[in-house]
């Protein structure tokens, strides 16, 4: 019962800590380059582990969807197949994925470590607001970088894709790319791209919340990162869920 009240205790701060963070969005002093600062470590840093897990990623779902097209003699819809999985589902799950891994831990560790060395009381003790100055950047960043990486992701997975169905698999290349043109709709590619923005704001206030609120020196800052990861990595399976259901359910 204890467990149960501590986690509602938990929540519940955790959701007054993102009505703060979203409250400060919008209040002056901006700081755009704080923004483009988080921009650069989210995004730029974590292109070579998003293209290389997206093009393996559609490598190994072409060989998959070939083997299993084969046996209807549909081996042409591979490319359209493939590309709808990249767009609508695995694009912005996996690439959220690997970013709780990479950019959450390390915002998470960030923010903690001043937790526990008094860097964040000593911003507010000169009236600087810490959730302005550090919580703000990243959760901005993360809402810009998370849907930019995701069509990395989408992009180089269809490369890979289109290298195993063509020169492996043997597929030709115009009913390929023709089925493509033919299945993926814009609003598949919207629609991977939205579930990409809401997990980035997801992602970023879990990470930032943990790292905020740690407690009892390094110890308690790397147990608050284990939670963030994990509390991340779920967040987004139940998120991407309630979009599958709300989706089919609507006939969509």
């Amino acid at each position: 019962m204890r467990r149960i009240l501590a986690w509602f205790e938990d929540l519940g701060n955790m959701l007054f800590f993102a009505s703060e963070a979203l409250a400060w969005t919008f209040r002056p002093p901006f700081r755009p380059e704080l923004v483009l600062l988080q921009m650069a470590a989210i995004g730029v840093g974590s292109t070579f582990i998003i293209s290389t897990t997206g093009f393996f990623t559609g490598v190994v779902l072409a060989l998959q969807t070939n083997y299993a097209m084969h046996q209807l003699g549909a081996e042409g819809y591979v490319g359209g197949t493939v590309a709808i999985g990249l767009a609508r589902e695995l694009g912005p799950v996996l690439t959220s994925l690997f970013l709780v891994g990479r950019s959450g831990s390390a915002i998470c560790t960030e923010l903690g470590t001043m937790r526990v060395t008094e860097q964040i009381d000593a911003m507010e003790t000169m009236a600087v607001s810490p959730i302005q100055y550090l919580v703000v950047p990243r959760l901005l960043a993360s809402l810009a970088m998370f849907p930019l990486l995701t069509m990395l992701f989408n992009f180089v997975g269809y490369v890979g894709a289109y290298i195993m169905g063509i020169v492996v698999a043997e597929i030709p290349a115009g009913p390929f790319i023709e089925h493509t043109r033919t299945l993926l709709d814009t609003k598949d590619i919207l629609h991977g791209l939205f579930k990409a923005i809401i997990f980035g704001g997801v992602v970023a206030l879990i990470a930032c919340w943990r790292g905020y609120a740690a407690t009892g020196g390094s110890k308690g800052v790397g147990e608050g990162t284990t939670r963030a990861v994990v509390m991340s990595s779920i967040a987004i399976l139940l998120v991407d869920t309630a979009f599958v259901l709300v989706t089919v359910g609507s006939g969509r």
